[in-house]
């Protein structure tokens, strides 16, 4: 391979690179507004063949709460996920806790997964508390007496980044993240909360415009060398 077919051939390869990060920033900037959505980055590296590669690594910083006053969201105040089961029985983790009930009273999520083993609200409730604990307990009639018919629980994991991202918001345990260990003596739920996405705006932007400068750096290059490569092609004919 020549030297001009080797120059453009690395900037073709380091441009596709830069494409992947693009799709990565753009998902991100789409999940704005999605509850405790976790920002994914791609972290470039230069190997010493000249080449950009990248690792793809999923942000895990607490987002900012936002106060809804509806008595079935909850958001995590610190580190954790919430199990939740879907009716083939497949268990995935999530912070989204835009949860509400299903036809027979059980708190589910957005896409009807089970939370926790199943926490069923009866129809006749005056008040539906929801503990830091993420115990769930009904006070049944006007100063009566609350009723535990419940807990939220919450775990984590030992490497959170080995989580594999799946549908819904949710993840999925692997063996890079460990098995789910559970929290107690926690104080994390906040009812009347969701949890906003963990995505930096600015950040998002000012590498967009890194990224085109780039790119269109890389581009000026391949037309500059290919320009150079027909004129000695011509030249030598």
């Amino acid at each position: 391979m020549s030297s001009f077919q080797g120059v453009i051939r690395r900037n073709i390869i380091n441009a596709n690179t830069q494409f992947e990060k693009l799709g990565y920033i753009s998902s991100n900037i789409s999940n704005y507004n999605t509850t405790a959505y976790r920002a994914v980055r791609f972290d470039e590296m230069l190997g010493e063949n000249g080449y950009l590669d990248g690792v793809v690594r999923r942000s895990f910083t607490v987002g900012a709460p936002l106060r809804t006053d509806q008595p079935f969201d909850v958001s995590l105040s610190g580190a954790g996920f919430i199990p939740v089961t879907s009716r083939t029985g497949d268990v995935t983790y999530t912070r989204d806790g835009a949860f509400k009930l299903d036809k027979d009273g059980y708190l589910i999520t957005n896409d009807d997964c089970l939370v926790g083993d199943g926490i069923k609200i009866p129809a006749n409730y005056d008040a539906i508390i929801i503990k830091p604990n993420g115990d769930v307990t009904a006070v049944l009639e006007a100063g009566g007496k609350e009723k535990k018919l419940g807990t939220i629980p919450v775990v984590n994991f030992l490497n959170p980044e080995g989580l594999k991202g799946g549908d819904g918001n949710k993840f999925i345990c692997t063996d890079d993240s460990g098995e789910p260990i559970l929290m107690t003596n926690h104080h994390s739920v906040m009812q009347g909360y969701l949890e906003r996405p963990n995505v930096d705006m600015y950040d998002q932007v000012n590498t967009v415009m890194r990224l085109n400068a780039s790119m269109l750096a890389s581009f000026k290059v391949m037309k500059a060398v290919d320009d150079m490569y027909n004129k000695a092609v011509t030249l030598n004919q």
